[in-house]
């Protein structure tokens, strides 16, 4: 059977890319090729950039509401598409075919919340700043932005940023990971059937090279990012030497706290999710578990108990609550940690490194895994390990457990379980970290609020989504304004009248 070749959208056409050099990509449940991807090139990058140049000044004056309309279709025309949508998605990610269906329904309620632009985009007015002098703002686009989106999430994280640029009125290209592009040509797909005009919106297929292409070329405004911190700061520091806006974001190692007074009951299926769902490859899971005092050995034995019930299996199988990692050398990497944290001493209280799934014996499959007595110096307590991998680090009480999240590198998501208002309120208060969740464990913003973290998990000024990103999209231009005294309109003049 032939596979498909993944090709570049560019300019409202399907086009193949001028590389020589390809990759494959994998159904990580079966560890079956399924597709070719091109490693592009930098010609690819600029027949891309100069598409969305030449677009650029008739959609910046096209009206905003105008602009949203085709948002409105897209929205329509992904709710069609929605099954399809996830159903590739899992394929090639190998995600739970629920925790699919749960991206596209953030990517369309990102579209949903664009269209809301004609509020999101007005600037500001203030008459009298002086006597007969008046001031106002416009926000006003900048050109061509584009996006480097990551593996864990190939349909939601483009749709992060795309629509925002969009609705305020820059063009925009898409480089989706080379390990998972399929979710994004059948997305744009879509787009190609809506009828954006030509060249608003483009996707460039690659690598390294097409990232190096993006972050230097001189036409480009801004990057959009997710990944990982090393990456994350290298976009950054790239960016900034050539001039361009950036919103880097970059690791995890989110840590979840359980206080004593804790309804542990209640807590275990959404702490399950956090720290197993998605097979743990998301930037706001759950990594260490903090439980405080006493409640450790309670919540020790349910949350065994509760994750030797996880069924893992292929991800499009309804009954499946965990899939595969999504490739082999990212399973071997899952692995190497756990063998790091035997050799420094910490206790394994679930092994999955053995895992199989006798339907799927070639799939990247490692079951569920628990670490406790972990010491905070730890390799697997330091290091984000994106897989099925909990580590418990035992605090003696409240302030131990600040401590333990302030001495972190990082502080995307953090979150706490607790029946006392009190501390939940001081916990919100004092912890260094950008979202916090109190009895919700992946604490993500929906699309009206700004998602981002702190430290060495975000790189510029700028979270995405939500208020930020129309301000990181547009720029502000203050006009101040004094007219002359003079003739009265239509005072001394005699206007034509209308027949």
């Amino acid at each position: 059977m032939t596979l498909p070749v993944m090709k570049n959208f560019i300019n409202g056409e399907w086009v193949e890319s001028k590389t020589t050099t390809f990759g494959d990509v994998w159904n990580p449940a079966k560890g079956e090729k399924i597709a070719t991807v091109p490693y592009g090139v930098k010609e690819d990058v600029d027949m891309a950039v100069q598409a969305a140049k030449a677009a650029y000044p008739e959609w910046r004056a096209t009206p905003p509401l105008s602009r949203a309309r085709y948002l409105f279709r897209l929205k329509e025309a992904f709710e069609e598409n929605f099954e399809e949508i996830a159903r590739v998605l899992t394929t090639e990610q190998g995600k739970a075919i629920d925790d699919s269906r749960g991206e596209v329904r953030r990517m369309i309620e990102n579209v949903e919340h664009a269209t809301a632009v004609t509020t999101l985009m007005t600037g500001y007015t203030l008459e009298d700043i002086a006597k007969g002098i008046d001031c106002y703002g416009h926000r006003q686009p900048m050109g061509v932005f584009a996006a480097i989106v990551p593996f864990n999430f190939p349909g939601m994280v483009a749709w992060w940023f795309l629509p925002y640029a969009l609705v305020s009125g820059n063009t925009f290209i898409v480089k989706p990971s080379e390990q998972v592009p399929m979710t994004q040509a059948k997305i744009f797909e879509i787009v190609e059937e809506v009828g954006f005009p030509e060249g608003v919106v483009n996707l460039v297929n690659g690598s390294r090279d097409v990232v190096n292409g993006l972050l230097d070329h001189p036409d480009i405004q801004g990057i959009s990012f997710v990944g990982a911190t090393p990456t994350a700061k290298y976009i950054y520091e790239r960016c900034g030497a050539t001039g361009k806006r950036v919103q880097a974001l970059g690791g995890a190692k989110n840590i979840v706290g359980v206080m004593p007074d804790a309804n542990v009951d209640d807590a275990i299926p959404s702490l399950i999710t956090s720290f197993f769902g998605c097979t743990g490859q998301r930037c706001l899971s759950g990594s260490i578990l903090a439980p405080v005092g006493d409640i450790a050995g309670e919540l020790k034995e349910k949350f065994i108990a509760a994750a030797k019930n996880i069924t893992v299996g292929s991800g499009l199988d309804e009954k499946t609550a965990m899939g595969p990692l999504a490739g082999a050398q990212h399973k071997e990497r899952v692995l190497s940690y756990i063998e790091k944290g035997i050799a420094e001493g910490a206790e394994l209280l679930l092994d999955g490194r053995n895992y199989t799934v006798p339907e799927y014996p070639n799939g990247y499959f490692v079951g569920p895994t628990i670490f406790d007595n972990v010491r905070p110096d730890m390799t697997i307590a330091s290091e984000e390990i994106f897989g099925p991998v909990l580590t418990t680090v035992r605090v003696p009480d409240y302030e131990a457990a600040i401590k333990l999240i302030h001495n972190n590198q990082y502080a995307n998501g953090v979150a706490i379980f607790t029946r006392d208002g009190d501390a939940a309120r001081d916990f919100v208060n004092r912890i260094e970290v950008g979202m916090v969740g109190i009895n919700v464990p992946i604490p993500v913003p929906v699309g009206y609020h700004s998602f981002g973290g702190w430290k060495k998990s975000l790189f510029g000024s700028h979270h995405i989504y939500g208020p930020d990103t129309i301000h990181f999209y547009t720029r502000l231009k203050a006009v101040t304004s004094r007219w002359p005294t003079g003739i009265k309109a239509g005072a001394q003049f005699n206007f034509p009248t209308m027949s």
